[in-house]
């Protein structure tokens, strides 16, 4: 019998992009995949590790799914991923339902430890986290028809204190160009149209093979493949992002003007204790910079609160920094102590429900920004990449190129007749109120 096989994704779009090698393969090699994971008689859970939130919600996962043995047709529960490739020997000696563990760098061998974990021996593979994207594998996609994501670099070379990223994936290394434009290629005669580009740190693309900054060049090529419409971008590290960049974004049509670029904090005391680049006035310069040159710019960013020695002084004028700049998209973390990251070891942490605090606050603050520069493009037409119909409603959604897939907003379309996954002209009447994730519709 073909055994039945369900891939779990938590975490990133970056995970997403191995989970889809992972189904490429497994297609590849004549299993069925499934959907209902009842059906399933082997299920797959590629984990995220990043912080505490995602690490316990990873571990309830595969507990849950782990039942399916007494209950339905599982016959095999595997783990791969980020969690994985940081706790192999305890999830195996603590989880006794886990059947098969793959790391990181090692799921291109997913179905020899499918085949392995059939045959009861509980196979570990978990190695250098150095995945080599360059190799021509199949890839299942599986994300609507007309939009995916694209990883262009693995792992990172900027330690910040607080981050575990070399730790589950290695050193930074950025994929060929030659390789990247083969895929979206490959995406492009698939009927894709919108490419978001993902790495742990995009703007420093190339350096390590070309000794330059390729990134403004890459994505310039990407937008001439015949099909691609829009060309995102995604993780842009702030120290690496240099004037060739922000003009190819202007003056590209096809690059949408929307930059995804991480700050974490605004002051320079807790940014040192970080081990962030630059200081908050280069911050302002560069985000001045910016708008000055895309005008139209939609910017996001993450923060995070309640850093270790982040005073009561420190929050207030991280609040006022937002107030000022009024980013068009903000997400909020709360601090995550993460083991073998150097943060650990700083002094003077900050108790969980301050940490809850200062989240639900600067949360509200940017509810409110976000409510007043939503209305912004009332009365523009947009381009609108339509991406379902809501009958009960009887209105279209779609995006614009100021939001990003499945964490920004939507632009509901009512009185027209378009097509799903068409890149439709849309005048905007209404702008809607946003919610306290600070990210709504319009």
């Amino acid at each position: 019998m073909t055994e039945k096989i369900k891939i779990v994704t938590l975490g990133c779009e970056k995970n997403l992009v191995d989970s889809e090698i992972m189904s490429g393969l497994i297609h590849e090699r004549g299993y069925s995949l499934v959907e209902d994971k009842e059906d399933a008689t082997v299920i797959i859970v590629n984990t995220c590790g990043f912080i505490d939130a995602a690490k316990e919600e990873s571990v309830n996962t595969i507990l849950d799914l782990a039942e399916l043995k007494e209950t339905a047709n599982l016959k095999a529960l595997i783990v791969s991923g980020c969690l994985t490739q940081r706790y192999k020997e305890q999830l195996m000696d603590e989880m006794p339902e886990i059947d098969g563990i793959v790391g990181t760098g090692d799921f291109d061998k997913i179905n020899d430890i499918v085949d392995e974990a059939l045959r009861g021996s509980k196979p570990i593979l978990v190695g250098n986290p150095v995945f080599n994207y360059e190799q021509r594998l199949p890839r299942k996609v599986s994300t609507p028809r007309f939009t995916t994501y694209v990883k262009i670099a693995e792992g990172c070379d900027n330690a910040c204190t607080f981050c575990s990223i070399p730790i589950m994936r290695g050193k930074f290394r950025s994929r060929s160009m030659e390789s990247i434009i083969a895929e979206v290629e490959e995406l492009a005669a698939q009927g894709v149209k919108e490419v978001s580009l993902i790495a742990q740190d995009s703007t420093n693309y190339g350096t390590d093979l070309y000794d330059q900054f390729m990134l403004p060049t890459l994505m310039n090529r990407i937008s001439e493949v015949s099909g691609i419409e829009w060309v995102r971008l995604h993780y842009a590290y702030p120290g690496f992002f240099t004037d060739e960049l922000i003009d190819a974004i202007a003056d590209n049509p096809k690059i949408c003007k929307y930059i995804d670029m991480p700050l974490q904090h605004s002051e320079d005391a807790v940014l040192k204790r970080m081990r962030r680049p630059g200081r908050q006035r280069d911050t302002r310069e560069l985000v001045a910079k910016i708008r000055a040159r895309i005008p139209n710019v939609s910017l996001r960013t993450s923060l995070i609160v309640g850093f270790p020695g982040e005073t009561a002084q420190d929050f207030e004028n991280l609040c006022e920094f937002v107030k000022e700049i009024k980013f068009d998209r903000l997400g909020v973390f709360t601090y995550s102590s993460e083991e073998g990251t150097p943060a650990t070891r700083l002094p003077d942490h900050v108790d969980e429900d301050v940490k809850e605090f200062r989240a639900n606050t600067l949360m509200e603050i940017q509810r409110q920004i976000s409510n007043e520069v939503s209305g912004k493009h009332i009365g523009q037409v947009l381009e609108v990449l339509v991406e379902r119909y809501e009958g009960r409603n009887d209105v279209y959604v779609g995006r614009s190129q100021f939001d990003a897939p499945e964490i920004d907003g939507e632009v509901f379309i009512t009185n027209c007749k378009v097509s799903i996954g068409e890149i439709a002209k849309v005048r905007i009447t209404h702008a809607f109120e946003f919610d306290l994730s600070g990210e709504g519709v319009s």
